[in-house]
């Protein structure tokens, strides 16, 4: 199987790239349009800043090659946020699969604090990504300032300050706003799944 995780200046990619090659899967880390393309499955993983990271997205031309992926595609993190349609993270326009906004957290109490970091139990789970798991049994870690609110696309949901979308899925885009590469035996469970959708 060939798995193409997309290059675009992110940061915590390799640890995507080690949670793959544990699950029997070597990857080709790659910004090369043609590879994507071909790719049996794309990862679209990160951490990094929306305007930044789609400016280099449109350098390379990739933002058009995103969106006309029709083999699975996973976007992590950042990789979620922007297959939305607008980030107020430096007010930029993202890539549309989504039909949503991504937007800022506002702690409404003391204890709330910005970014979200730490372990958060999934419920409302509908897509194949969490084949074999269980609502309010499933804890995965995120780290994020921003969120997706619910909506039509939502395919898992979280709480915090708010309901929001924990994961997304429209054809053949599935994402997750939190790290399935950072969520021990249910992340993995999730990064299977996808590889066998």
């Amino acid at each position: 199987m060939d798995v193409a995780v997309i290059k675009y200046n992110a940061g915590n990619v390799y640890s995507v790239i080690n949670a793959l090659r544990r699950l029997g899967v070597e990857p080709v880390y790659t910004d090369d349009a043609g590879t994507i393309m071909s790719a049996d499955k794309v990862v679209f993983p990160g951490q990094g800043e929306a305007a930044g990271t789609m400016d280099y997205l449109r350098r390379k031309g990739l933002d058009t090659v995103i969106k006309r992926l029709t083999q699975p595609v996973l976007g992590i993190c950042i990789g979620q946020q922007l297959l939305c349609r607008h980030s107020e993270e430096g007010d930029t326009d993202c890539l549309g699969v989504f039909d949503a906004d991504v937007l800022r957290f506002r702690p409404s109490r003391h204890e709330d604090k910005v970014p979200a970091m730490g372990w958060n139990a999934l419920y409302g789970m509908k897509s194949a990504l969490f084949d074999g798991l269980a609502d309010d049994e499933s804890f995965v870690y995120f780290v994020h300032s921003y969120y997706v609110p619910l909506s039509p696309f939502t395919a898992a949901a979280a709480d915090y300050i708010l309901p929001y979308s924990a994961a997304m899925h429209k054809d053949n885009f599935y994402a997750t706003q939190f790290h399935p590469e950072k969520s021990g035996k249910v992340g993995e469970t999730i990064l299977r799944n996808f590889l066998e959708i």
